[in-house]
């Protein structure tokens, strides 16, 4: 505590000496709140702690230890008779004062060995750097083994140049029996195979993460347990190699459970959720051989050629195809995968049938879809998985199947044809993409008509805002699912950073249609022509984004007027934009978003095109230009900028938020995106959404803030169904992302 209380931040127990100095401070600038009872135990020990140490700092070194032993022992004579259940007497020291430092064994001619202390005191956490004059972290590590019984090592690249120093030593640990494990990656192939075999030879059991897609581990760690209870762990920047180790300019944290227990209990259960999430797999030298190579020969793929190299799924696609299959074999024949957007529905989709037709003899297969550009991304990717370039045929516009056999059809074509004129078991296998879609009336006659034996939905939001359920056709269930939040957790989707700002519009006045929202026609008038809101845009943009030369931008716009209008503008701005929607032809479709991906364009304005189904992983800008309250459409926008890409790293989301009407519900697309009750909502806004995963980032400015609260305490849901699901956070992870408790509505 300093002698004089100045402005800021303080987390101090109210003692005699502090509150004479607050009799010195306006009571108004003062803050204090009651100590929570869960918190009590450490906060009244870290007092008597300090004030023990201060007063022992005070006595000559020559009587400290025998005044510390007095004062131990009438402080625990006096917590004992105050509170006999702890037993603390028996905790009395000794005199004249001795510290266990360690029990050895006998060995085999019966002489005593103990085992190496640390070079840092067990009691101790502190910083490593590899500094001049302090030892290197290797040295650090190689002290620690030989009094360590069991490791864990999570590290995200292994060669044999680091692990080389601590050979001996490991070799001794696992001799004598005493566990060893280790996590690692593929990622950037800089893991060695030769480093892991010298490991499992030793008797180490380790485990890997075949992820070639993302970074899915950077954390380097090492946990050493004792059963002493003084287990250590080393947390920071250093991989297990040499420039790492012993000459690289690295920063690590020494931890002792002994001064920071919380903190070693923690880093033991992480690297515990790792070990058992199937997302490491037993290292099989073959199998990581391939893993390398495979990395190595990821090429381009061309939708429209088939690759060379076959589709393999990421151990997390596996697991929930492994999901569907045990659905399948518990005897549910309609399933429902749930997968956030970016995270390949599609390519599950064909491998499991690619799986299913060797199971089912005859396999004839529909898959059915909304869109052209869905539909032919869907057959290339299937006939990846099959490995046949001639497999399926589009059914649509004025394309028909020759043979029936493996048909690739727009819902509009069939509700065209008539979905009666087809036999109802004509189909083995029938495929739904974006099943969300599947409450409207054309995609509940195909559905009713249609027996096959297999049907599987696919979807990234099942959720509808008209309360219409899909879950029926599936017996009330899903079979599998990953949400948008464990993707992004999971490092299966980009981050990204999300400004909600005020643009000043007042959207008040404007006609509402029940079931449909704000009129398109006068919203459009209101956006249209209005000079400074698109600057304001534009300035929005040049203060959020790096370098708009480079940026690779959607805008979601409300009309194809609206469109034109900030395309053009835009233009004249001097940032190269184009305008597309729905009756725009398939060459300007396909040469906008090949220009997004090349770099020749840099914003593309869309009106409900790039909602759903299209594959643009360059995105990494979005714009959020037309009010949406309906949380399907609000999360399948912002899933066209998540899809990953090597070196893109975050992407930027820019959302306008004017003055509304009480009907527009910003409760809906939070809580989708979020989770959570509509109290644990308007807590998430108000402390500026400080549960995301790593990596995002959420900030309303203070009026768009205002705007958004106020609309969630006004939000009344319109039924009892919706009144009773608005008391209760919807069963997903990304209730966590809220807050880490959620009190009812």
């Amino acid at each position: 505590m300093p002698d004089e209380l100045t402005a800021g931040l303080y987390e101090n127990i109210v003692t005699e000496s502090l509150l004479a100095k607050l009799a010195d401070v306006d009571e108004q600038l003062i803050e204090k709140q009651g100590i929570r009872s869960a918190e009590a135990s450490d906060r009244f020990a870290r007092l008597l702690a300090g004030q023990v140490a201060r007063a022992l700092d005070t006595v000559p070194e020559s009587d400290r230890v025998r005044i510390g032993i007095e004062v131990a022992r009438s402080l625990l004579e006096v917590l004992h008779e105050r509170l006999p259940k702890a037993d603390s007497a028996t905790e009395r020291p000794e005199v004249p004062g001795e510290a266990l430092t360690a029990i050895g064994t006998f060995d085999l001619a019966g002489v005593p060995r103990f085992p190496r202390q640390p070079l840092i005191p067990l009691l101790d956490t502190t910083l490593l750097t590899n500094a001049p004059g302090e030892p290197r972290v290797g040295n650090q590590i190689h002290a620690e083994i030989a009094s360590a019984d069991a490791i864990d090592l999570v590290m995200a690249f292994i060669r044999r140049s680091g692990l080389r120093p601590l050979m001996d030593a490991l070799r001794k640990h696992c001799e004598q029996g005493k566990p060893l494990r280790v996590l690692t990656t593929t990622y950037t192939g800089s893991t060695e195979l030769e480093a892991l075999n010298q490991l499992t030879e030793l008797g180490a059991d380790v485990r890997v993460s075949y992820d070639l897609t993302t970074a899915r581990l950077h954390a380097k760690a090492w946990l050493f347990h004792r059963n002493s209870a003084l287990s250590t762990a080393y947390v920071g920047s250093s991989n297990l190699t040499h420039s790492a180790q012993i000459a690289g300019m690295e920063w690590n944290v020494r931890v002792s459970a002994a001064r920071n227990p919380d903190v070693v209990r923690k880093i033991g259960a992480v690297f515990e959720s790792y070990w058992q999430s199937g997302d490491f797999l037993p290292y099989v030298e073959e199998q990581f051989r391939k893993a390398l190579e495979f990395g190595r020969q990821r090429g381009d793929r061309h939708q429209t050629t088939l690759s060379p190299i076959e589709i393999r799924l990421e151990p997390f696609q596996e697991r929930l195809l492994e999901m569907i299959e045990v659905s399948r074999q518990s005897g549910f024949d309609h399933n429902l995968l749930v997968s956030a957007t970016g995270t390949g529905k599609t390519v599950m989709a064909a491998v499991d049938y690619a799986r299913l037709r060797k199971r089912l003899g005859r396999a004839r297969l529909l898959f059915i879809a909304h869109r052209r550009e869905i539909l032919q991304q869907s057959l290339d990717t299937f006939r990846h998985a099959i490995r046949d370039h001639t497999f399926g045929e589009l059914w649509l516009g004025g394309q028909r199947p020759d043979s029936y056999e493996h048909v690739f059809a727009s819902v509009q074509t069939l509700t065209s044809h008539g979905p009666e004129k087809l036999a109802a078991d004509h189909f083995d296998v029938v495929i739904i993409d974006e099943f969300h879609h599947a409450a409207a009336e054309s995609y509940e006659k195909i559905l009713a008509h249609l027996k096959p034996k297999q049907l599987l939905g696919l979807t990234a939001t099942p959720e509808r805002t008209d309360g219409l359920s899909i879950l029926h056709w599936f017996g009330d269930r899903i079979a599998a699912e990953l949400r948008l939040w464990d993707a992004i957790e999971q490092h299966r989707l980009t981050p990204f950073v999300y400004y909600g700002i005020h643009d000043g519009i007042d959207l008040t006045e404007v006609p509402w249609r029940r079931g449909q929202g704000y009129d398109l026609t006068a919203l459009t008038e209101t956006y249209v022509g209005n000079g400074s809101w698109v600057r304001f845009v534009y300035d929005q943009l040049r203060q959020h984004v790096d370098d708009l030369a480079t940026m690779r931008c959607l805008g979601f716009c409300v009309s194809v007027d609206h469109a034109r209008y900030l395309a053009e503008q835009f233009r004249e701005l001097g940032v190269n934009a184009v305008a597309v929607s729905g009756t725009s032809s398939d060459e300007e479709r396909r040469g906008a978003l090949r220009g997004l991906e090349n770099g020749k364009v840099q914003v593309v304005f869309s009106v409900d095109l790039f909602n759903e189904g299209v594959d643009v992983p360059a995105v990494d800008t979005l714009l959020f230009l037309r009010p949406t309250d309906s949380a399907t459409l609000f999360l399948q926008q912002l899933g066209r900028g998540l899809r990953l890409l090597a070196g893109k790293t975050v992407c930027t989301v820019l959302d306008f938020v004017g003055m509304h009407r009480r009907e527009f519900r910003f409760d809906r697309r939070y809580r989708a995106l979020l989770g959570g009750s509509r109290r644990d909502l308007e807590r998430a806004v108000e402390e500026g959404f400080p549960f995301l995963p790593a990596g995002c980032h959420m900030e309303l400015d203070k009026v768009a803030q205002d705007v958004v609260l106020r609309s969630i305490r006004e939000a009344v849901p319109a039924n009892w169904k919706s009144r009773l699901r608005d008391q209760a956070s919807r069963p997903v992870a990304a209730s966590s992302a809220v807050a880490p408790a959620s009190d009812a509505t």
